[in-house]
Protein backbone atom coordinates (compact mmCIF):
# COMPACT_ATOMS: atom_id res chain seq x y z
CA UNK A 1 0.00 0.00 0.00
CA UNK A 2 1.35 3.41 -0.96
CA UNK A 3 0.97 6.45 1.30
CA UNK A 4 -0.18 9.79 -0.12
CA UNK A 5 2.58 11.51 1.91
CA UNK A 6 0.29 13.80 3.90
CA UNK A 7 1.46 15.00 7.30
CA UNK A 8 -0.88 16.48 9.90
CA UNK A 9 -0.26 18.73 12.86
CA UNK A 10 -2.28 19.32 16.02
CA UNK A 11 -2.51 22.75 17.64
CA UNK A 12 -4.15 23.32 21.00
CA UNK A 13 -6.33 26.39 21.41
CA UNK A 14 -8.56 27.73 24.18
CA UNK A 15 -11.82 29.52 23.40
CA UNK A 16 -14.71 30.82 25.46
CA UNK A 17 -18.27 32.06 25.30
CA UNK A 18 -20.83 33.56 27.63
CA UNK A 19 -23.59 31.53 25.88
CA UNK A 20 -22.66 27.81 25.84
CA UNK A 21 -19.98 25.17 25.34
CA UNK A 22 -21.17 24.72 21.75
CA UNK A 23 -20.73 28.44 21.10
CA UNK A 24 -17.23 28.32 22.62
CA UNK A 25 -16.33 25.45 20.26
CA UNK A 26 -17.64 27.39 17.26
CA UNK A 27 -15.74 30.52 18.36
CA UNK A 28 -12.52 28.52 18.57
CA UNK A 29 -13.08 26.84 15.21
CA UNK A 30 -13.93 30.11 13.46
CA UNK A 31 -10.84 31.82 14.85
CA UNK A 32 -8.55 28.90 13.96
CA UNK A 33 -9.99 28.88 10.42
CA UNK A 34 -8.73 32.44 9.89
CA UNK A 35 -5.07 31.41 10.15
CA UNK A 36 -4.89 27.62 9.71
CA UNK A 37 -5.40 26.01 6.30
CA UNK A 38 -6.44 22.40 5.74
CA UNK A 39 -8.32 21.82 9.00
CA UNK A 40 -9.59 18.22 9.03
CA UNK A 41 -10.95 17.96 12.56
CA UNK A 42 -11.47 19.47 15.99
CA UNK A 43 -11.33 17.48 19.22
CA UNK A 44 -12.70 18.87 22.49
CA UNK A 45 -10.13 18.02 25.15
CA UNK A 46 -11.57 19.86 28.12
CA UNK A 47 -14.61 21.87 29.16
CA UNK A 48 -14.71 24.33 32.05
CA UNK A 49 -17.41 26.68 33.32
CA UNK A 50 -16.53 29.71 35.42
CA UNK A 51 -19.11 30.11 38.20
CA UNK A 52 -19.78 33.08 40.44
CA UNK A 53 -22.62 33.56 42.93
CA UNK A 54 -24.37 30.41 41.73
CA UNK A 55 -24.40 31.42 38.05
CA UNK A 56 -22.25 30.40 35.11
CA UNK A 57 -20.32 33.41 33.84
CA UNK A 58 -18.30 31.84 31.05
CA UNK A 59 -17.96 28.55 29.18
CA UNK A 60 -14.39 27.64 28.19
CA UNK A 61 -13.12 24.80 26.00
CA UNK A 62 -9.67 23.49 25.17
CA UNK A 63 -9.54 22.21 21.60
CA UNK A 64 -7.09 20.23 19.51
CA UNK A 65 -7.29 21.55 15.95
CA UNK A 66 -6.00 19.00 13.42
CA UNK A 67 -4.80 20.25 10.05
CA UNK A 68 -2.80 18.91 7.12
CA UNK A 69 0.52 20.62 6.42
CA UNK A 70 1.14 22.05 2.96
CA UNK A 71 3.45 20.02 0.76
Amino acid sequence: MESDGRVARVTEIIADSRKSFEDAILNGFRRASKTLRGITGVRVKEQYAQVENGAILKFRVTLDVIFVLDK
